[in-house]
């Protein structure tokens, strides 16, 4: 289940974030500065107060205040006005001028009192329940007025409460006016931020709903939203030229389809018509007529399997099952399936040893259609070869040769020469080739042989012994 706040919108979320960041830093700030300040004023209240000092002649009348006679010390002096002066005596006695109330004591001030401590710094309050800061002293008097007493000097802690306050609040405005403007800038800044993002999304939204590929962003600067937009072109161009391709091998799958299909219709019709009218065909034409059905029925099937492996993905080849396979026995077993369909021609061969990996089935039926291409286009007597050096599998034809102009066509799927329309096939074989020498890692090429005829070129990398090629999880194979 999704958090609130995943729930709100993303310029919202980035608007917040940054209100959020600001009032952490500012926060930090503000608490740093307060406590700062907080030190400062009390290290000067200390200072305060450790200057400060009581008179002997005050100190005399708090002692007799607290029933004490003492001699005259001389003429009396009275105590600053901001301060508050009280006497401790060792037994625990507090004197202090009528009209104060009196502070709480301390051990420490008994410490000090007693001889134990030379002073004392800390916090009381008075009877009356005010916060005061005291510093007790055991007082440097003539030996006559020397005795097991202290005197505290306090002062309020107003003094520093007060600023502390007006501080506080000071900076808990600044704090809420940064938050708010950092939240509203956040804002500002994430909408301007994400417009080409809802370009974007405008534009994915309206290729879902019209299917129109054709939509473009204006991908402008270097930035992580322009590649973005970049990447999103290019998505969709990908996707355009994809489904171009789709419809083209649609469209030209139904064309290839509607010849066979049509003979082979006609040629059933027949057979039906001869059934039911009981009328028998003579038995050449019957045999013709099967011949004929099934050779369609053959080249039906031969069409559908190199649709289908021209329809299969194209899959990182880490990721599929490569084998490491011997090229020169996938060479050797295509000659012989070919040399089934050219009786009339001579082949010759010169397979010298080549692992590569691959896929043995692919591998083979393509060397076969690079043989077939090459019976197809030879003369009645006229010779095939097919060589294996150094990593280049080259089969050359005798036949007419390609143009110039043709060549770079050859590997387009259903493409024929205008001079092999009326021969057999569907323009898919070298479609077939490519891929698979694509896949394995090589190239495929067609030229003019030197003297008459067609040379195609395969080259994959691979090596002589097969343990140099096996990959992890591979068994060698001689290709099956």
């Amino acid at each position: 289940m999704k958090s609130p706040f995943r729930r709100l919108t993303l310029r919202l979320r980035l608007g917040l974030s940054a209100a959020v960041a600001v009032a952490v830093a500012v926060s930090a700030v503000a608490i740093a500065s307060w406590l700062v300040t907080r030190q400062q004023l009390t290290d000067q209240l200390d200072s305060n107060l450790q200057s400060v000092q009581a008179s002997p002649g005050y100190v005399r009348d708090l002692l007799r205040l607290c029933g004490m006679e003492l001699p005259d010390a001389g003429q009396r002096n009275e105590t600053p006005t901001p301060y508050v002066v009280q006497v401790i005596t060792a037994d625990g006695t507090v004197c202090v001028t009528p009209g104060n109330k009196k502070i709480e004591v301390g051990e420490s001030d008994l410490a000090v009192a007693r001889g134990v401590l030379r002073s004392a710094m800390h916090d009381a309050t008075t009877e009356g329940g005010q916060r005061m800061r005291v510093s007790t002293t055991h007082p440097d008097m003539p030996p006559r007025l020397a005795g097991e007493y202290a005197v505290s000097i306090a002062q309020s802690l107003s003094v520093v409460d007060k600023p502390l306050k007006s501080l506080a609040l000071f900076l808990l405005g600044f704090a809420g006016v940064g938050v708010v403007g950092a939240a509203t800038a956040g804002i500002g800044i994430s909408r301007a931020g994400l417009r080409p993002v809802e370009h974007l999304t405008d534009a994915a939204e309206r290729i879902a709903q019209t299917q129109d590929l054709t939509v473009r962003i204006p991908a402008d600067g270097t930035d992580e939203i322009a590649r973005l937009s970049k990447s999103f072109n290019d998505m969709t161009e990908a996707l355009a030229t994809s489904r171009d391709r789709q419809q083209q091998l649609i469209a030209d799958a139904g064309h290839e389809l509607r010849t066979p299909l049509t003979s082979l219709r006609a040629n059933i019709q027949l057979l039906i018509r001869s059934h039911t009218s009981g009328r028998k065909l003579p038995e050449e034409a019957m045999n013709n007529l099967l011949h004929s059905v099934e050779s369609q029925v053959g080249e039906l099937a031969a069409l559908i399997a190199d649709l289908q492996e021209l329809s299969r993905p194209d899959i990182n080849p880490d990721e599929t099952s490569l084998h490491v396979v011997a090229l020169h026995e996938v060479a050797r077993r295509a000659m012989e399936r070919v040399k089934l369909r050219g009786r009339e021609l001579e082949f010759t061969s010169d397979l010298d040893e080549w692992y590569v990996l691959s896929e043995p089935s692919s591998l083979e039926r393509a060397v076969v259609n690079l043989l077939d291409n090459a019976v197809k286009f030879s003369p009645s007597g006229g010779t095939v070869s097919i060589r294996l050096s150094d990593g280049q599998l080259m089969v050359r034809d005798q036949g007419p040769g390609i143009p110039a102009d043709e060549l770079p066509h050859v590997f387009d799927r259903f493409w024929r020469s205008p001079t092999a329309r009326s021969l057999p096939g569907s323009g898919l074989g070298l479609a077939i080739v490519a891929k698979t020498v694509q896949k394995a890692g090589g190239t495929v090429t067609l030229r003019p042989a030197d003297a008459q005829g067609t040379e195609a070129v395969i080259h994959i990398p691979g090596t002589r012994t097969p343990s140099a090629m096996e990959p992890c999880g591979a068994s060698p194979e001689a290709g099956a």
